[in-house]
């Protein structure tokens, strides 16, 4: 027999029996959406873990500091004496994945704009990088080498500016401020533009330095860190902090908790990696050379490992509903062999070959497994439309999940193993009905009634 006659008299076959062959289809059909299902859920946690994970900053971005913690199980280990200056930069520049590379100067300055005060974090950093590390602008430009005494803002820096003398604070409708084309006064006295408080002065105090500045861009909304921050020169800010420093030397300078400048080190500083499959590995270089290094990846792989083992239950609970549509299969292709036992004795006296037999029940084995695997990947796409949709909804009603959040994600990859492992299983149930079809005696059989 060729493969056109295996497959029509398959096909006839099954159809024969078509209410059993039905029935134990849906037993695939569900085994296969038990097991999609259940896995989708486990993707969906994944994706929604790295949405949100995401949103607190970029998964290529490693924070460094000197801050060394030795590895778990080896507490006793001294940290690594070790400074961060450009020459250790310059060695994980030279890592392989780096992209780029820029020290982190950590600052806390009072603006003024008008009547309008602020206070909030300035940041120094290598303006060279700054597009490599995804900063972005709504209104203006990003910094250049050339600019010394000029910021660009985070997008909420505009709200954090309130006028003092109106007894105007957080909340309610901002105040005007421009921050790219007002006039910007910085300075490290946290008293500056804010009402005098009671008490002695000391008038032989210097007060701390006011410097001119400009902005030239304010960032696009990143819903992180950035939005809050302001960006300088690190050289320039540098030079500013120590100034400032010095004049107020042994005197009240309010709240700041960065005041020490280091001339050849710096705090802290961030490394910028191509792709984020390699995070972790020049995380562990860096880590070998002594400093403290740390990535949002470390939380993300935290939580892929907790989903990771949910999605095993999960997929084992729905395996369980596929072995028993695969006990099924072998079941139906038995009876079939009892009930086609003299047919199976024709065909052999006729000649047909022991591996054209086999064929025949493992075709018609693979195909219950085929069509239940391709109806149970239809049914599942629907129940994931209905939990994306309602489930969703009803999820919401508790509190928001986030904007692109889903409930159940079915991936390409997903359906087509799922199809392909249905098949799988269908033959894996069907050869042993197959074999013992070709070890049938061809004269018993013909005289089975």
């Amino acid at each position: 027999m060729n493969s056109i006659d295996i497959i029509n008299m398959g096909l006839r076959n099954m159809w024969r029996r078509k209410t059993r062959t039905i029935l134990t289809i849906l037993g695939v059909i569900i085994g296969t959406s038990s097991i999609v299902i259940m896995l989708s859920l486990g993707i969906a946690m994944n994706e929604n873990f790295k949405r949100e994970i995401e949103r607190m900053g970029s998964l290529n971005i490693i924070n460094i500091n000197t801050n060394y913690m030795p590895p778990e199980g080896n507490m006793r280990s001294q940290p690594k004496e070790v400074k961060l200056d450009d020459k250790a930069l310059a060695k994980m520049n030279a890592i392989e994945g780096v992209e780029a590379v820029t020290p982190i100067m950590h600052t806390y300055w009072k603006f003024g704009v008008g009547k309008l005060i602020g206070g909030f974090s300035v940041i120094g950093i290598d303006t060279k990088v700054m597009e490599e590390f995804d900063f972005e602008v709504e209104n203006g430009r990003l910094l250049n080498e050339a600019d010394t005494g000029a910021l660009i803002f985070g997008s909420y820096i505009p709200n954090m500016f309130y006028n003092p003398k109106a007894n105007y604070y957080y909340g309610g409708p901002p105040p005007a401020v421009d921050l790219i084309s007002d006039k910007i006064i910085m300075t490290m006295n946290m008293e500056y533009g804010e009402r005098r408080r009671s008490g002695p002065s000391d008038s032989s105090s210097k007060p701390a330095p006011e410097y001119k500045v400009k902005g030239v861009g304010v960032l696009k909304q990143s819903n992180d860190e950035k939005d809050y921050n302001a960006y300088m020169n690190i050289n320039h800010l540098k030079k500013i902090q120590e100034e400032s420093n010095k004049t107020q030397r042994g005197q009240y300078r309010g709240f700041n908790p960065y005041q020490e400048v280091s001339k050849d080190s710096y705090q802290n500083a961030m490394v910028k990696v191509k792709d984020i499959k390699n995070v972790g590995k020049v995380q562990e270089q860096i880590k070998e050379m002594g400093f403290g290094a740390f990535s949002l990846t470390d939380i993300l792989d935290s939580m892929q490992k907790t989903s990771a083992g949910i999605q095993a239950i999960l997929g084992g609970i729905g395996a369980v509903s596929l072995l028993v549509a695969a006990l099924g299969i072998t079941n139906t292709m038995i009876m079939s062999i009892y009930e086609r036992t003299r047919e199976i004795g024709v065909m052999k006296v006729l000649g047909a070959e022991l591996g054209s037999i086999r064929r025949l029940f493992l075709f018609e084995a693979g195909l219950i497994g085929f069509s239940g695997g391709l109806i149970g990947i239809a049914f599942s796409l629907l129940v994931s439309l209905i939990l994306n949709k309602a489930g969703l909804s009803f999820m919401n009603f508790f509190g928001p999940m986030g904007d692109g959040s889903k409930i159940s994600v079915i991936p390409l990859w997903l359906m087509a193993a799922s199809v392909i492992f249905a098949t799988l299983i269908g033959l894996i149930s069907g050869y042993y009905p197959a074999k013992r079809a070709m070890k049938l005696s061809a004269l018993e059989a013909i005289k089975t009634e």
